[in-house]
């Protein structure tokens, strides 16, 4: 089987219920970008090298190919009936995976800069791709039906890997750099 099809040469592609659309159809870009994070998590997993915050990350890549075959399946498509849509259930998932970590962590009195141990620093950037991912489905949703719970888990799943991203740095022994509004005077970082 060949990997390319040709099919898209055109400036389309086709959802899960073959309907095609533009690739810059609002569709395609909330699973394009749900499918960027899962690829950062693997980002992330390669400089995990194992260990427990990478099976917690290893299930999220999974749960994201659910995310995304949720979003590629419009409401009407017949394919609808073959997806297992994202639910409160997963959501409560995410909740609870972020209250167990955050209870190993010291609690945060101020924002921290993303970075430390390489592990870290990637899983900081699948934080902030999965935010750009809530915002696509958001602009979707205001024009197609999406599931109620699909925005609301990527909300919390950034939510997560922010936590992740401090448990990682603890793991490495790496100290979480504090954000300090005295640094910055007139767009210029101090020097000290």
């Amino acid at each position: 089987m060949k990997i390319y099809t040709k099919t898209g040469d055109g400036g389309t592609t086709g959802l899960y219920g073959g309907e095609r659309v533009p690739k810059d159809h609002p569709r395609v870009a909330a699973y394009g970008a749900v499918d960027e994070v899962n690829a950062l998590l693997g980002v992330a997993r390669a400089h995990l090298g194992g260990g427990r915050i990478e099976s917690d990350v290893h299930e999220l890549q999974n749960a994201l190919f659910a995310v995304g075959a949720d979003l590629a399946t419009p409401a009407d498509a017949p394919q609808r009936a073959k997806i297992d849509p994202i639910g409160p259930q997963d959501v409560a998932r995410l909740e609870a995976r972020i209250d167990a970590w955050s209870g190993e962590l010291e609690p945060l009195t101020s924002f921290v800069l993303p970075g430390g141990a390489p592990a870290s620093a990637a899983l900081h950037v699948a934080r902030a791709a999965a935010r750009r991912a809530e915002r696509a489905v958001v602009a979707l949703a205001r024009s197609e039906t999406v599931g109620d719970s699909v925005p609301v888990w990527l909300n919390r799943l950034s939510d997560l890997l922010f936590v992740l991203a401090r448990a990682a740095n603890v793991d490495a022994g790496v100290s979480e750099e504090r954000w300090r509004v005295e640094a910055r005077v007139k767009g210029v970082p101090s020097d000290g």
